[in-house]
């Protein structure tokens, strides 16, 4: 298994690499998240000794007891699942960058707990791009006003915005979705908000990536590719 998550690794690397080229962009403005969820310390251990610097969790408790296990220090974390408001706390203390504020109230309890422990926590505004109710995240309405909001907090340093669209078997599909992902973002960084960074674009997975960054990613979350199926 070590060989083929190396093996993945590299693949992964390529077609990113391939990707950005054929649409003119510089490969290393793409930044490569490795989604670990229900993966095991061992294997995740692998991973890091196989060049993976980035690991995404979706799941508070368990990325924190594998975070403890594996050492805060081994890798940088990136929380990417649905954050409730009491785990906040958590997700401040173990997490780099936060994906998924979707919310006001949500960005102010992370300030908060940032506050407390004299951090500031880079965090992304989630967009619901495609309305589906069973996807967190803003509308695109709302986005520009969370974002404004975000500004006056003063221990989160929001670096731009996050998303899925729908899963299609065939990517080409997704591309609609993932265009007006980017245009959400572009669309807040005109309004050029004093004390916010808009320069990442987080989406794109296993299925979609190589479409993603033809749209403009600069944040692949990929789990299967390099992991294999949960």
């Amino acid at each position: 298994m070590t060989g083929k998550i190396k093996e993945n690794i590299k693949d992964v690397q390529k077609q990113i690499t391939e990707a950005a080229q054929g649409c003119g962009r510089n490969p290393d403005e793409i930044t490569l998240v490795a989604v670990s969820k229900k993966k095991s310390v061992d294997t995740i251990l692998n991973a890091i000794e196989d060049g993976v610097q980035i690991l995404g969790e979706n799941y508070i408790q368990e990325a924190v007891d594998k975070i403890e296990k594996i050492g805060k220090l081994r890798s940088i974390w990136h929380f990417i699942g649905h954050l409730q408001s009491n785990k906040a706390k958590l997700a401040v203390k173990y997490f780099d960058l936060i994906h998924t504020v979707d919310s006001l109230k949500l960005a102010k309890e992370i300030n908060r707990q940032a506050e407390k422990v004299g951090k500031i926590q880079n965090i992304l505004i989630q967009i619901n791009v495609s309305q589906e109710e069973t996807k967190s995240g803003t509308n695109e309405a709302e986005a520009i006003k969370l974002a404004e909001a975000v500004s006056h907090l003063k221990h989160l340093s929001l670096r731009g915005v996050m998303g899925m669209p729908p899963f299609f078997d065939d990517p080409e599909r997704a591309r609609p979705y993932l265009r007006k992902l980017a245009r959400v973002r572009d669309a807040i960084k005109i309004v050029n908000i004093p004390g916010i960074f808009m320069d990442q674009l987080s989406m794109g997975m296993s299925d979609d990536f190589k479409v993603a960054i033809e749209e403009g990613s600069t944040m692949v979350r990929i789990g299967t590719a390099i992991f294999g199926s949960r």
